[in-house]
């Protein structure tokens, strides 16, 4: 699995926990920023993230930024992501296996360190369910490319 993984200046401090996290756990990573405390404006990372994952260059993305609404919101206008915001390991696993989730957003306001490193771990090793769950997906894109 390869993932990118990006953050506003309001999420630096959990992308450098879950970048740790994904190097325990021999997952390939790239780190689109940002790099500095100042403020930035979220789409400039949550985009680049969100095409590298629609596009197939990566397998899945993580968005951080302080409450991670304006992350999972850009992320989201890009064709054929599925991007959800999640601040509970139940809601974690219960994306991956029934949404098929395919990036996520956490508010660093929102949770702490600790909590962040559970939620990616239990998003990064949950697999889709498919079956029921995937005639919804299914429903969900098809969806997305009538849409003009």
């Amino acid at each position: 699995m390869k993932v990118a993984i990006a953050s506003d200046h309001g999420g630096i401090n959990i992308r450098e926990e879950i970048k740790s996290l994904m190097k325990e756990m021999n997952i390939e990573y790239i780190d689109l920023g940002c790099e500095c405390n100042t403020s930035v404006d979220y789409p400039d990372y949550a985009v680049p993230v969100a095409e590298k994952v629609a596009n197939g260059e990566v397998d899945r993305g993580i968005l951080v930024c302080g409450t991670g609404i304006g992350m999972s919101i850009a992320a989201n206008k890009v064709k054929g992501i599925r991007c959800a915001l999640v601040h509970d390991t139940f809601s974690a696993k219960a994306t991956r296996e029934h949404n098929d989730s395919n990036v996520l957003a956490m508010g660093e306001r929102v949770i702490g360190p600790g909590l962040a490193r559970d939620i990616a771990k239990v998003w990064l090793t949950t697999e889709f369910e498919g079956g029921r769950h995937e005639k919804r997906v299914n429903k969900m894109m098809d969806y997305e490319n009538t849409v003009k």
